[in-house]
């Protein structure tokens, strides 16, 4: 099942905030964050710089679930599997389920 359309923007709104701030501003030509909706789930990743000039690499970074009412967070392994982030608790907002995945004590997301 898909969000609403009104829910949908709410998202998108909270998640184009996060990014804003996210990016400091004499980085954002080259790094940018990017979110996908496919059903209940956003994944976030990260477009960077290739090693070879003039090519560019997505980097997933998380994922967040929407099950229950709340958002469990995943983290994506080398053989490209989710897996849920059980030093995590599954919440019911968002913003604060981004705002947990940077404090970096977990080492799951950023790099």
């Amino acid at each position: 099942m898909a969000f609403d359309a009104f829910t949908r923007r709410r998202l998108e709104k909270i998640l184009d905030n996060y990014i804003e701030k996210k990016i400091p501003e004499d980085l954002k030509a080259e790094y940018k964050i990017i979110y996908k909706f496919r059903g209940e789930t956003i994944t976030l990743s990260q477009d960077q710089p290739s090693y070879r000039p003039g090519q560019r690499v997505v980097l997933p970074i998380a994922q967040f679930r929407y099950i229950d009412g709340k958002w469990n967070v995943y983290w994506k392994d080398s053989k490209d599997k989710w897996n849920f982030v059980e030093d995590i608790k599954p919440i019911e907002d968002l913003e604060k389920q981004l705002k947990t995945i940077d404090k970096n004590e977990y080492g799951y997301m950023w790099m």
